[in-house]
């Protein structure tokens, strides 16, 4: 018989990050949107904030399940609060300052910023979710199961437009879109690959 071996009040810290991370997710997707000048670029993270807030309502489901306050504040709730909120200045800042070439660039830096945050709960949820029994343990895997992907894909592809829009921007050639969304990347070992035949695709 398997045996649950994770912390639960930790458990619950980690989802209500995950709920806050979302919420940010969606403000920065929103700024990030406004300094895209590539239009392959915006549609990207169009559809990203879609599936962001997707996201929220999923893990607002699991706040339900765990009998969480989605809105419940915590000290380190306020700490990924902060950290999204200086993800979404910079970017304020950017387009206020810099270039629109600039700006897209740092838009672009700070999404993979929010989406390795992003990508690291799921991970960690995902942990939890292997050893969790019964009804919760069901839920986690539920919420895991469909979402993982899409961060996964989240996470990759924008490493992969940051990088090549940071290249185009020492004035090298670029690939664009990037390797990751031309492959359709969808794993850690896939985006390495992509990025090492980036060279064949110039």
């Amino acid at each position: 018989m398997k045996t649950e071996k994770y912390n639960r009040a930790q458990l619950e810290d980690l989802v209500l990050q995950m709920m806050e991370t979302e919420l940010g997710g969606e403000k920065i997707y929103r700024a990030a949107i406004a300094a895209a000048k590539n239009p392959d670029l915006r549609e990207e993270w169009e559809g990203y904030l879609e599936e962001t807030l997707h996201h929220q309502e999923v893990v607002r489901g699991l706040c339900a399940t765990l009998g969480l306050d989605p809105d419940q504040p915590t000290p380190t709730r306020a700490v990924v609060a902060h950290i999204g909120k200086s993800l979404l200045q910079a970017i304020e800042l950017a387009q206020r300052n810099a270039p629109p070439e600039v700006a897209q660039v740092v838009a672009a830096e700070c999404v993979v910023h929010a989406e390795t945050k992003d990508h690291s709960n799921w991970e960690l949820l995902g942990r939890v979710a292997e050893v969790a029994t019964g009804d919760l343990g069901k839920a986690l895997k539920d919420a895991h199961e469909e979402v993982e992907q899409q961060e996964d894909h989240h996470l990759f592809h924008s490493k992969g437009w940051w990088r090549e829009l940071a290249i185009q921007g020492l004035g090298m050639p670029a690939v664009l879109p990037p390797p990751e969304e031309v492959k359709k990347v969808e794993t850690a070992i896939g985006a390495s690959r992509a990025e090492q035949a980036r060279t064949e695709m110039l």
